[in-house]
C-alpha cells in the first residue's frame, strides 16, 4: 500500500503508535535497525536520523561514521507482536551520507536502481520467494542446540510434524503485517519448514524477504524456539534453500501475446545462465553454502527444463497459465536485494542482446551419469571460486559498487 509521510503522522496518531523501528540491512542482508520515539518521526522524514555507522561492516570507520537513515512510508508496517498501547511499527529506509547521497553499500539503494533501469528500458519484473528453515530446541538458558524440533519429513502432519502451531502464527503474523502467505509445510529436513508467498514487484519482494525472516525468527523464539535460515544447519542432512521465481512483463509489446511473453522470458531466462557463474557469490555468500549445492535437490549444473527440480532453473507447472521461472541455488543466506537487483541486470542483459536460451535439459541430474554430466558446466564448488568469478567478472564491476564487491571478496 502506498502511504505518505503526513498518512503515517496521522496514523501514528490515530494508532497510539510509541515507537518507530527505522531498519535498514547491512551489504550481506543482515537486518538492523534504530527505535525512535513517535515524536521524532516527523524530523525523521524532513530530515532523517543520524546512525553511528563505524561498527556496520562496509558502511563505514571512526572517521566517517555519520549516517542518515531516511524512513520509507511506503513500508509502513505494524508489528503485531508488540503491545497493543503503545504500539510499534516498522519502516525500510534508505542511507546516505550527510549530503544526502545515498551511499555503496546500500543495496535497497542498488534494487531500485535496477528496478529502474528495467523500467527505462520498457519492463518490469516480479519476484517470489521460498525460503527453507529448521527449527531448533533452545537450552535451559535459552540458547540455541542442534537438536530439531521434530524428526518428520516432506509433507508429513502432527504429531510427527510438531511446526505446524509455529508455521500457524507466522502466516498470521505475516498477513496482519499485509504480506499474503500462500502455502506452508514441513519440509524434508528434520525440523525443516517452508512458507511461501505471493509474487510482489522487486522492492516489495525484497523487502517482504527481510520481514519473512524476522517473523520467523521472532514467532520460534516465542515458542522456545530458534529458527536458523544458514545454508547447511545439519551436515548430511537437506540444505535451506531460497528458492526464487521470477517473471518479467514488458510495456512494449502491443500484442501482449503469450508468445511475446514466452520469448522475453526466454532471453531473460538466457541471460541469468550466462552470468550465473559470475553471480553465485551473492546468491551463496558463505563456506557451508557450497556444501549445500549438488546435494538433496540442490543444483550444481547449469541447466534448465520444465518442472524438473535436478535443474538450475525450472520452469514451474502453473494453473494459471502465468510463465515465470525458479532459480534454484540460492540460499537464505543470501541479501535480496543484490540478489533481485543482479537477477534484473542479467535477464535485461539477455533481453537486449536476445541470447539463445540452450536446449531444455530433461534428465535427472541426480541419476544420471558422469558421462551425461560431463557435457554441463557447472556453479562454482567453493567459496573461493566464487569469489574469483566475481571479482574477475566485468558484468559484476560495472554493476555492483567497489565496496560491496570487495567486502563479499574479503
Amino acid at each position: 500500500m502506498k502511504y505518505s509521510p503526513e498518512e503515517v503522522l496521522e496514523y501514528v496518531k490515530d494508532e497510539d503508535v510509541k515507537f518507530i523501528r527505522l531498519s535498514f540491512c547491512d551489504a550481506f542482508g543482515v537486518q538492523k535497525n534504530i527505535a525512535i520515539m513517535h515524536s521524532e518521526l516527523e524530523r525523521a522524514f524532513e530530515q532523517g536520523i543520524v546512525i553511528d555507522a563505524s561498527s556496520i561492516s562496509g558502511f563505514g570507520d571512526e572517521m566517517n561514521s555519520d549516517l542518515f537513515l531516511h524512513p520509507d512510508p511506503d513500508t509502513l508496517a505494524l508489528l503485531p507482536w508488540r503491545p497493543e498501547h503503545g504500539s510499534v511499527i516498522r519502516m525500510y529506509c534508505g542511507i546516505t551520507y550527510p549530503d544526502g547521497t545515498p551511499i555503496e553499500c546500500d543495496t535497497r539503494t542498488f534494487l531500485k536502481r535496477a528496478v529502474d533501469a528495467a523500467a527505462k528500458k520498457g519492463y518490469s519484473f516480479s519476484f517470489g520467494s521460498e525460503l527453507e528453515f529448521y527449527l531448533f530446541e533452545l537450552d535451559d538458558n535459552g540458547n540455541p542446540t542442534v537438536i530439531p524440533h521434530d524428526h518428520a519429513s516432506y509433507m508429513d502432519i502432527a504429531p510427527s510434524d510438531k511446526g505446524e502451531n509455529v508455521r500457524r502464527e507466522i502466516c498470521l503474523t505475516l498477513e496482519r503485517m499485509g504480506i499474503r502467505p500462500e502455502s506452508s509445510h514441513h519440509e524434508i529436513g528434520p525440523g525443516q519448514n517452508e512458507i511461501n508467498f505471493r509474487f510482489s514487484d522487486a522492492l516489495n519482494a525484497a523487502d517482504n524477504a527481510m520481514t519473512f525472516r524476522t517473523v520467523v525468527k521472532t514467532m520460534a523464539h516465542r515458542n522456545g524456539l530458534y529458527a536458523d535460515f544458514s545454508p547447511l544447519p545439519i551436515k548430511d542432512a537437506p540444505g535451506n534453500g531460497f528458492h526464487i521465481s521470477i517473471s518479467v512483463n514488458s510495456s512494449s509489446d502491443s500484442s501482449d501475446s503469450d508468445n511475446d511473453n514466452l520469448a522475453t522470458m526466454r532471453y531473460m531466462l538466457a541471460g541469468i545462465l550466462e552470468k550465473i557463474e559470475d553471480m553465485t557469490l551473492f546468491f551463496n555468500p558463505q563456506k557451508d553454502s557450497y556444501l549445500r549445492l549438488g546435494h538433496n535437490k540442490a543444483p550444481k549444473y547449469i541447466s534448465w527444463s520444465h518442472e524438473n527440480r535436478s535443474q538450475l532453473v525450472r520452469i514451474p507447472a502453473d494453473s494459471h497459465g502465468h510463465a515465470r521461472a525458479e532459480l534454484r541455488s540460492p540460499d537464505p543466506s543470501a541479501n535480496p536485494y543484490l540478489a533481485y537487483g543482479l537477477l534484473i541486470y542479467a535477464g535485461l542483459y539477455g533481453i537486449e542482446n536476445k541470447l539463445v536460451l540452450p536446449e531444455a535439459a530433461n534428465i535427472n541430474f541426480f541419476k544420471a551419469d558422469k558421462s551425461t554430466l560431463s557435457k554441463f558446466s557447472q556453479l562454482p564448488d567453493s567459496l573461493e571460486l566464487a569469489k574469483r568469478n566475481a571479482s574477475s567478472s566485468d558484468f559484476i564491476k560495472n554493476l555492483v559498487p567497489a565496496e560491496i564487491l570487495e567486502l563479499y571478496c574479503r
